[in-house]
């Protein structure tokens, strides 16, 4: 399979909020790479914090590693187990040149590889520091459990807010007390565009604002509710009859709450190990806190806005339907993912994206979606880059992905990102394919 010529943009990256037109903020060159007949871009932002926005756009210079990197990726791409069907770049963070590009621009399904667009929202509109609160509250002799987004709530603290509950109701003289839960959050929990049905529940959890232990069920909410009546019960407390499902009263009296770890925490957790269901959460409350509703469209809608608008991202061939990367009309190109990466190290955005960085999985990480137990990183060709390698992975039935960053043998950090679709050869063989790609980026593949 032939290297793609482009020849039709350059990258987006790190622009000022209001982005200019196409033709005013890119500049394409092309450039033949040799022996193997191939192109390279180059488009160095002219808003890159810390660069020279004065240099002369020109043909790209590629120090010696670069150029093996360029010429070792135009051979090994055609590589069968990665099928006709491929999207790939790399390019230098430091000086913003493509280093490699192959059909940069093709709009394929990402797979988990959209998680980093959900972050980098996610991140921008709520911050960093963000945290999401669990509630109880009492009225009319019924203590409600109020969903609040926290996809990461685990029974030690569903005890505490029973226990912090039964004290108050004890203190008031109160012996008994009905239990519901208040999910309306989020709205009645459906299907994305591109799910498949029979993603419930195992592949995600219909979309609930109240969980406990990130368990994968039908009605999440309601086993949250019976978790906490149980620790009310257990604490002397009646639990006049089942729990039920209601929306908390504004006469209600607040009395414990719990707090989640910061969003930045939240999400290093979701890209080490490509968590579904925290990615869907994540999709909606990005979309309640841009004053816009919990549904799917909405926080796509916002996470389009984001790119955009916050930081002239390309939106070209870009269409997005979920959080998590499981819809398979899920379009995103490789150009897209690796201009994403690069905004977490542009020190302008460092602060509010760096967890995205810190939260991609290392390559032999234990724990985490590119470790040992997935086979990652254990072939003769890739094998020397354990640890060498930090990537988002994606993987869907017919599409497998691998976004991320390594250093290279020029001692400088290349973004990469590497997507194929529709090959036919088994999945793990594809994936061992992409792995020796990102070993090549560094160079210990020579």
């Amino acid at each position: 399979m032939p290297p793609t010529a482009s020849t039709a943009r350059a990258r987006g990256r790190h622009r000022k909020p209001r982005p200019l037109s196409p033709a005013a903020r890119r500049a394409i060159v092309i450039a033949a790479a040799a022996p193997i007949a191939g192109t390279f871009l180059t488009a160095p932002s002219a808003f890159a914090a810390g660069k020279d926005t004065a240099k002369s756009y020109g043909t790209p210079t590629l120090d010696p590693a670069e150029q093996q990197i360029a010429e070792k990726l135009n051979a090994r791409v055609q590589d069968p187990r990665l099928g006709n069907t491929f999207s790939g770049v790399v390019i230098d963070s430091g000086s913003d040149n493509v280093v490699w590009s192959h059909g940069a621009e093709n709009a394929l399904m990402p797979a988990s590889n959209t998680k980093l667009a959900t972050a980098t929202a996610a991140l921008t509109v709520l911050g960093p520091d963000h945290t999401f609160t669990t509630k109880v509250v009492y009225g009319d002799g019924t203590l409600t459990l109020v969903g609040g987004g926290d996809r990461t709530l685990t029974i030690p603290d569903v005890e505490a807010l029973a226990k912090t509950a039964v004290d108050g109701l004890k203190s008031a003289g109160l012996t008994k007390v009905k239990i519901r839960v208040d999910d309306s959050l989020f709205p009645e929990p459906t299907l994305a565009t591109g799910w498949n049905k029979d993603y419930f529940p195992d592949t995600v959890a219909p979309v609930r604002p109240l969980v406990v232990d990130g368990r994968t069920l039908t009605d999440t909410s309601l086993d949250a509710g019976k978790v906490f009546a149980k620790r009310i019960a257990d604490r002397g407390i009646t639990v006049d009859g089942e729990v039920t499902r209601g929306v908390s009263g504004k006469g209600d009296v607040p009395v414990a709450q719990h707090s989640s770890a910061k969003l930045s925490e939240i999400v290093k957790h979701m890209l080490k190990v490509s968590d579904n269901n925290i990615a869907e959460s994540l999709l909606r409350m990005t979309a309640l806190g841009a004053g816009r509703p919990a549904t799917f469209e909405d926080g796509a809608a916002v996470v389009r806005d984001v790119l955009s608008q916050n930081y002239g991202v390309s939106l070209d061939n870009f269409q997005m339907h979920d959080g998590s990367g499981l819809s398979r009309a899920t379009r995103i190109p490789a150009q897209t993912l690796a201009d994403i990466l690069d905004l977490t190290v542009d020190p302008r955005y460092h602060h509010t994206l760096k967890s995205i960085k810190d939260g991609l999985p290392v390559a032999g990480e234990e724990g985490a979606s590119l470790g040992p137990q997935f086979g990652r990183f254990d072939t003769p060709d890739s094998k020397c880059a354990v640890g060498k390698v930090m990537a988002k992975t994606g993987t869907l039935s017919g599409a497998i992905a691998l976004s991320g960053f390594t250093k290279a043998e020029d001692g400088r950090w290349k973004v990469f990102s590497f997507i194929e679709n529709g090959a036919t050869a088994e999945q793990n063989d594809t994936k061992d394919a992409l792995d020796g790609l990102a070993a090549t980026v560094n160079g210990c593949w020579a």
